[in-house]
């Protein structure tokens, strides 16, 4: 597909995630959010467990990663499973449109830590003629 029939198509499209108040931007901030990408990446390979998620997403707090459990979950990207033992196990997995979405997020973060060393030289450059912060 060429660049004018793909923008022709955005065009047609419903939703437009740069307008203010299109329901597409908050999906869009739950999924690229820090913990939110982290998140949906660590459900990639099966279901977790909260504290195995917990362990995966090195560094998000329990607060935190069942807040964006819940918005992912709202968004239709996870789903929650809660089995009626003692004590109770809840298991977190992704849905057909959650996988979608990880697929494209791990395409991006194994993209990112391929280029990594490019990165951090650039950093080193620019803190080196700006000062470091």
């Amino acid at each position: 597909m060429d660049t004018t029939q793909e923008r022709t198509e955005a065009q047609n499209l419903p939703f437009d995630v740069f307008a203010k108040a299109c329901p597409s931007r908050g999906t869009l901030e739950h999924v690229t959010g820090r913990w939110g990408g982290l998140t949906l990446g660590a459900l990639y390979d099966g279901s977790l467990r909260f504290n195995e998620l917990r362990r995966r997403v090195d560094g998000v707090s329990e607060k935190m990663l069942s807040q964006t459990l819940h918005a992912l979950e709202r968004d239709g990207l996870v789903h929650r499973e809660a089995q009626p033992t003692n004590p109770p196990r809840v298991d977190y997995e992704l849905t057909p449109l959650g996988r979608g979405v990880a697929e494209r997020l791990l395409t991006l973060i194994h993209f990112v830590e391929g280029q990594m060393d490019d990165v951090l030289e650039a950093r080193q450059r620019y803190d080196e003629t700006r000062g470091a912060r």
